[in-house]
């Protein structure tokens, strides 16, 4: 029963659906600390989730098509670096000392009605000063503090996927 079990959870289709579930678990918890926990994402937090969602699609299409691993390993390490740099970034905003914090732009959604679309990937990627404000914490660390180990990990899970996926 064990072998059988260990034989499943390193088929590629499983692997890919298991990352996919993940980054969509991931994303609910955004979305609950959004809409019910009334926490707003700033910039560097929507393109955070941007990158689980890509890296979810990423899981999907590997379960969907399972023999181009390294390819999908390839990629999903990619995307996990993108997205340990932005939480990286973030964490980066959250320690500067108020007076070297970066200023408050409009909100995310005003921007997108109103600014040019280069303005606004910019604020995505660079963050501004309401990325540095701290609105949650969990033993300690605050949201991207969380968001960079899930980006760790699953740069280090797409990293070790060829020699760990089983067809």
């Amino acid at each position: 029963m064990a072998h059988s079990t260990t034989h499943f959870i390193r088929q590629p289709r499983a692997l890919g659906v298991l990352a996919a579930l993940v980054c969509f678990g991931l994303l609910a918890s955004a979305f609950y600390m959004e809409y019910v926990l009334y926490l707003e994402p700033c910039p560097l937090c929507m393109a955070q989730r941007l990158v689980f969602g890509l890296f979810g699609l990423v899981g999907l299409v590997m379960a969907f098509n399972p023999t181009r691993v390294r390819t999908f390993a390839v990629l999903g390490a990619l995307i996990g670096l993108s997205g340990l740099a932005l939480a990286t970034r973030q964490l980066y905003l959250q320690s500067l000392p108020p007076e070297l914090v970066p200023a408050c732009a409009p909100g995310l959604y005003f921007m997108i009605e109103r600014f040019p679309l280069l303005e606004v990937l910019s604020a995505m990627l660079t963050g501004t000063g309401e990325c540095a404000d701290v609105q949650w914490t969990f033993l300690s660390l605050s949201i991207p503090g969380w968001t960079a180990i899930a980006f760790a990990c699953m740069t280090a899970a797409a990293a070790a996927l060829p020699w760990y996926a089983r067809s």
